[in-house]
């Protein structure tokens, strides 16, 4: 029997070679997040098909099975018609999995981040506050909520909603409580956009350690055209300071893969593997852009210490 990393390599080789547009049996599936446990992988995406939080599962990377909402009911702070809930990142943390995300605050009418629990990965997962975990409502809001734990000491990473209000914005970094329930001490400001291919936008924060150095993976500009792409800086620890690598992304728009605005990545490892999920946007047979972002898993590799993405590789 092919292990999950082989029959997910042949389909990456398959994939070099995709140069029309293609469709996805998934269907949309927007901001995702993959999360290995229990030698499975599980899939999450911003709310879309009736669901706050849709959720998948699979045991090869390649066949995927949806699950039930697994965030089927909101907390009391959300707003419930255009709960607008995106972005969902889940750590476990011990015997519980805890999900980040995002919705629409009542109170502050911005889009705030939210914590909630579960005894599965698949949930469902509750959020029993009474008012959003981080809302920067002077800032715009906050998004993208992406947690990392390095040395025993747990992290957020998310962004400030600026766009929302002609405000630059920010992406930020603050301890959790070890439950992962709470924030602690004060956020920290590791990037505001300013490079040329940034546009207006920066968010989607992924941090990771590779042989001692922190990269911060991140996106940014408009995620609804074909300048929406991803970045990243290096950081000297977990909370900064971040230096953008430079004025390019590393991953973006590739007309001869039918590659358009990919972006919202997150990084994670099968075995000693890099693999990097990340969204991108359908394309219709003249080439325009349709309305729904599939979800693509690739090779994530490092040459002399820069990430790399060779293969654009379609979840079908």
């Amino acid at each position: 029997m092919m292990r999950p990393f082989a029959l997910l390599s042949a389909a990456l080789l398959a994939g070099c070679a995709a140069t029309h547009p293609i469709t996805s049996s998934i269907g949309n599936f927007p901001d995702p997040f993959v999360l290995p446990d229990a030698g499975g992988y599980f899939a999450y995406a911003t709310n879309g098909d009736g669901k706050n939080v849709p959720a998948l599962h699979s045991r090869n990377l390649q066949t995927w099975r949806a699950l039930p909402d697994a965030m089927p009911a909101l907390a009391s702070w959300v707003r419930k018609e255009e709960s607008h809930v995106w972005a969902p990142e889940v750590i476990k943390l011990g015997e519980r999995y805890v999900l980040y995300y995002t919705a629409h605050d009542l109170a502050s009418d911005r889009q705030c981040v939210g914590a909630a629990e579960s005894t599965s990965p698949a949930g469902p997962f509750v959020d029993q506050a009474s008012k959003p975990m981080i809302c920067q409502a002077e800032l715009g809001g906050t998004i993208d909520a992406s947690p990392f734990l390095e040395g025993g000491r747990l992290y957020l990473y998310f962004k400030s909603d600026g766009n929302c209000c002609q405000q630059p914005t920010h992406i930020f970094a603050q301890e959790l409580r070890p439950d992962g329930m709470a924030v602690v001490g004060q956020p920290t400001r590791l990037l505001t956009n300013g490079r040329s291919w940034e546009g207006k936008v920066i968010e989607a924060p992924t941090m990771v350690e590779r042989g001692g150095k922190y990269i911060l993976f991140y996106s940014a500009n408009d995620f609804g055209n074909g300048t929406y792409a991803v970045g990243y800086a290096s950081c000297a620890g977990p909370a900064g300071p971040c230096e953008p690598a430079d004025d390019s992304p590393f991953l973006k728009s590739r007309a001869e893969r039918n590659l358009y605005g990919p972006g919202h990545q997150v990084v994670f490892r099968v075995g000693s593997q890099d693999l990097i999920a990340y969204h991108a946007w359908e394309l219709k047979p003249d080439g325009t852009r349709a309305e729904r972002r599939f979800l693509y898993i690739d090779k994530l590799d490092w040459v002399d210490g820069k990430p790399v993405v060779k293969s654009t590789t379609l979840i079908r």
